[in-house]
C-alpha cells in the first residue's frame, strides 16, 4: 500500500488500518514525512497511541521496517503514553540525534517519560562503552543522568531509572553512586542499585547481590538473579540453583535464565535437573532457553556444532 492511500485511512474515525498496511510508514523522509506529519495532528489520542503500539509490534518482528521518524513524532507528543512508548519502540536506534532529545525529556512533566528517557539514555551508554566511545556527547548523557540521580525533589522511581541506567558506565564514581543507591533508605532505588549492579558487571558486587536473592521482597530477588547472571560467576551457582524453585514464577525464570548466563559444566548439569524434577511447560521452556544461552556463551560462533556434524559425516564415509 502506497503512502497517499494509507494517509486517509489514518485519519478514517472508525478502527485504524490494519497493521500490515502500516508498513507504508517505513522509512518515512523528506515530503512524506512532512504529510504524515500533517495527517498525525490531526488524530485522536487513541489512533496515536494505537499506531505507535502497533508499529513496536511489527518492528519487533520484522528488524528490515525502520519507523524511527514515526517515533521521533511522538518524542514530541502532546500525549504521556505516545512519548514514553516511542522512546521504548527506538531502543534499536543508534543515531546521536536521539541522545539530546532524551537528555531534554528527562526534564519532562511526566515522571513516566521521564523514566523511560532514563533507560533509554542507559541504552545510548551501552553502546558507547561497547565502541569505547567517550566524547562530548557521552559525557553529557553520563552528566544528566547524574544530575537526575542526585536530585533528591525528584521521584525515585525516575532517580532509581537513572542510576540503572548509569551502571554500564566503567568511570571511578559510578560505584559510588551505586553504593549511595543501595545505602539510601529507600526500597525503589536499593533495588535500581542491584539491578545497576548487574550492568556493571564487576565481580565486587556479587556478596551483596548474593545476600538479595534470600530476600522477602520477590522484586528484588529478581534484579539480584538477573544481576547474578549478568556478572556470570560460577560462585552464585549455588544460590541460584535454590531461586529455581522460588514460589514467585517470575523469580524462578529470572534465576534459570542467570545460570544459562553463567554457563559452563556445573550450570547445565543444574538446568538438566530442574528439568528433571519438573514437567510444567514454563519450566520446561525456561530450562531450554537457558541451555540455549550457556550454549551460545561457550560457542557463540557455532565451531562446536559444526565440528561435531563434520565428525559424524567423516564416521557415516567411513562407515560406507
Amino acid at each position: 500500500m502506497s503512502l497517499e492511500t494509507l494517509l486517509p485511512k489514518l485519519e478514517a474515525d472508525d478502527r485504524p488500518p490494519p497493521a500490515t498496511e502500516l508498513i507504508a510508514l517505513s522509512g518515512l523522509a523528506g515530503a512524506d514525512r512532512g504529510h504524515f506529519l500533517d495527517v498525525w495532528k490531526t488524530l485522536s489520542i487513541q489512533r496515536r497511541r494505537d499506531i505507535i503500539d502497533m508499529l513496536s509490534d511489527l518492528i519487533e518482528d520484522n528488524v528490515e521496517l525502520d519507523f524511527s521518524a514515526v517515533f521521533f513524532v511522538g518524542l514530541l507528543d502532546d500525549d504521556v503514553q505516545v512519548r514514553a512508548e516511542s522512546i521504548k519502540a527506538l531502543w534499536e536506534y543508534e543515531g546521536d540525534d536521539l541522545a539530546g532529545i532524551l537528555i531534554r525529556l528527562l526534564h519532562d512533566p511526566e515522571a513516566l517519560v521521564r523514566a523511560e528517557a532514563a533507560l533509554g539514555l542507559g541504552r545510548c551508554l551501552l553502546r558507547a562503552e561497547i565502541a569505547s566511545r567517550d566524547g562530548a556527547l557521552v559525557r553529557e548523557i553520563k552528566a544528566a543522568l547524574r544530575a537526575t540521580f542526585r536530585d533528591e525533589a525528584e521521584l525515585a522511581e525516575v532517580r532509581g531509572r537513572a542510576i540503572e541506567a548509569l551502571g554500564v558506565a566503567s568511570d571511578d564514581w559510578v560505584p559510588d553512586l551505586i553504593e549511595d543507591a543501595y545505602g539510601s533508605a529507600d526500597r525503589r532505588l536499593t533495588i535500581s542499585a542491584v539491578h545497576a549492579m548487574g550492568r556493571n558487571a564487576d565481580g565486587r558486587w556479587l556478596p551483596t547481590i548474593l545476600d538479595e536473592i534470600i530476600s522477602d521482597d520477590a522484586e528484588m530477588r529478581f534484579e539480584a538473579a538477573t544481576a547474578a547472571g549478568a556478572i556470570g560467576d560460577e560462585a552464585a551457582l549455588a544460590a541460584l540453583a535454590g531461586l529455581a524453585h522460588d514460589d514467585d514464577a517470575e523469580v524462578q525464570e529470572a534465576a534459570i535464565a542467570a545460570i544459562g548466563q553463567v554457563g559452563g559444566p556445573a550450570a547445565r548439569s543444574i538446568l538438566h535437573a530442574i528439568a528433571a524434577e519438573h514437567d510444567d511447560e514454563r519450566v520446561l521452556e525456561a530450562v531450554s532457553d537457558a541451555l540455549a544461552e550457556a550454549d551460545f556463551i561457550e560457542d557463540p560462533l557455532g565451531f562446536r556444532m559444526y565440528l561435531d556434524k563434520s565428525v559424524a559425516e567423516d564416521e557415516d564415509e567411513d562407515g560406507e
